[in-house]
């Protein structure tokens, strides 16, 4: 079981890449981000990283749904 105090020091290091994005800049760098995932992952889903490439992913997703005008016919 991990513990507040462990999580806080993990997430310290951390919390400036993992971002949740507010604007085009830091969209763009989930989306570079996920693209470097995408060839070291691949689709193998056992992989360590597997479960970054998804978070990373819906969070590009969510921004995507609330800030790019969708395509009309």
């Amino acid at each position: 079981m991990l513990r507040i105090d462990e999580t806080q020091k993990l997430w310290q290091r951390r919390a400036t890449k993992l971002v949740i994005p507010r604007d085009e800049v830091s969209y763009q760098y989930l989306v570079d981000w996920l693209d470097k995932l995408i060839d070291e992952v691949g689709e193998i889903e056992q992989h360590p990283l597997a479960s970054l490439m998804e978070i990373i992913g819906v969070l590009i997703e969510q921004y995507e749904n609330d800030h790019v005008a969708e395509l009309q016919d």
